[in-house]
């Protein structure tokens, strides 16, 4: 193995330990979030592909978060009964329907984020723009895969 890729086999090494302690408190943060408010991580970060999203339908939910169709339903259901989405017919096709936000409970857990994105910009502070475009890449790319992984094992 040569210099070059030894380096390279420690970085990803090192990558997988970071990755899996970032994913626990990625995870450890938003069920304390969701905990707030009587949701649970799943509902929470449905709400927020509704926020960035818009208005949905039950297919739409199911292809962004990987769950299976019935999960999907499931889901609204209780986002509904907490007062956090309503069901609007579809403005195009009455046959369907959309899951609508309701903003003013949405807005209840806007609180939660306020600390943490103040934290995110701090933290930033030590990245110029080259690297945290780097690091947006990897994201973006690391969100798709994980994407993939979540329809295979919901489907």
């Amino acid at each position: 193995m040569t210099e070059a890729e030894s380096r390279r086999a420690a970085a990803l090494e090192r990558l997988m330990v970071v990755g899996r302690q970032h994913s626990a408190v990625t995870v450890m943060f938003h069920s304390a979030v969701a905990a707030k408010q009587g949701l649970n991580a799943t509902e929470e970060k449905t709400l927020d592909f509704l926020e960035r999203r818009g208005p949905l339908t039950a297919k739409e939910l199911a292809g962004l978060t990987g769950l299976a169709p019935a999960s999907v339903t499931g889901l609204v259901d209780r986002l509904a009964a907490k007062g956090f989405v309503r069901r609007v017919e579809h403005p195009t096709d009455k046959r369907r329907v959309l899951v609508e936000l309701n903003e003013e409970k949405l807005a209840e857990l806007a609180v939660f984020f306020q600390d943490w994105a103040r934290d995110i910009v701090a933290a930033c502070e030590e990245f110029d723009a080259e690297e945290l475009e780097t690091v947006n890449r990897f994201l973006a790319v690391m969100t798709e895969a994980q994407r993939k992984a979540t329809a295979r094992l919901s489907g």
